[in-house]
């Protein structure tokens, strides 16, 4: 009788499922909004075309905030980390301040009392053009989105450059780099990395607390809502369709962020 020999399956190598299956739970609620449009139009459709508008200024809003963010929050966070006294006191103070202070009373600020500020100075300096200010609405909440984000998305850039190891910056060095240089090509890059989990879920955050604009005459989808709402009377389907609208995007944004960190991830 032959001796068999059974195959090594500790060798075999298996295809890698690159798919999400998450992805399912975004079609689901996208055919759960076709369903409703379709099979009750009467309201459905009408909100839904009444509040599209809306749904534009919310991704804009989001996405010019957030790159808005990533920039001034590096700023920060390199403050924070700086040796300098006056840079790391000032970076300290603004982060420790504005996170001290809820989103909605700082989009308050910006868009009343901002102004009134301005036009102050402009006629304590006699300037037209200040006294005469008016504060543009989407601008106004875009200010005040970055100033309150970038102090929270410091902290993530801090994190993330402190969880490289110092070796790597004093190599840098050796070699004949520049703090900024050295900064630039060796540890940021690396720390990008590291804190793509955590900037994902500050971008999903930052899409939610978009909603808070609509209280600063931002015409986002919640403020089409309450519009909707407001003329119609019909609060549960209108809410209900804002919701699944939110939850696409949110969804959608989360599988994002996962492709993004599947791609860039280290090989271990």
């Amino acid at each position: 009788m032959k001796n068999s020999t059974l195959p090594d399956t500790s060798t075999i190598t298996r295809p890698k499922m690159d798919f999400d299956r998450w992805w399912i739970l975004v079609l689901g609620v996208i055919t759960l909004i076709i369903i409703l449009v379709i099979t009750i139009p009467d309201p459905f459709r009408r909100i839904l075309f009444f509040v599209s508008d809306g749904i534009g200024v919310t991704i804009y809003t989001t996405l010019v905030s957030f790159v808005l963010v990533m920039i001034f929050g590096l700023v920060a966070g390199l403050g924070r980390l700086s040796k300098n006294w006056l840079l790391h006191g000032a970076a300290t103070i603004y982060v420790e301040v504005v996170r001290g202070i809820p989103l909605l009373v700082q989009l308050m600020f910006w868009y009343f009392a901002f102004p009134s500020v301005i036009i102050s100075i402009g006629e304590w300096l006699n300037i037209l053009s200040m006294k005469n200010y008016r504060a543009e609405p989407l601008v106004m909440a875009i200010l005040g989105i970055t100033f309150c984000y970038s102090a929270y998305m410091s902290e993530v850039y801090r994190a993330g450059i402190q969880s490289i190891s110092k070796g790597q910056m004093e190599a840098a060095r050796s070699l004949g780099m520049s703090y900024v240089q050295a900064m630039r090509h060796v540890i940021l890059p690396q720390a990008v990395r590291v804190i793509l989990p955590p900037v994902g879920n500050e971008f999903i955050t930052l899409l939610k607390d978009s909603s808070l604009v609509s209280v600063v005459a931002v015409a986002d989808m919640t403020r089409r809502g309450r519009e909707f709402t407001a003329t119609n009377f019909i609060p549960v389907q209108t809410w209900v369709m804002i919701a699944l609208l939110y939850l696409v995007l949110t969804l959608v944004s989360a599988r994002i962020v996962t492709w993004i960190e599947r791609k860039t991830q280290l090989e271990r």
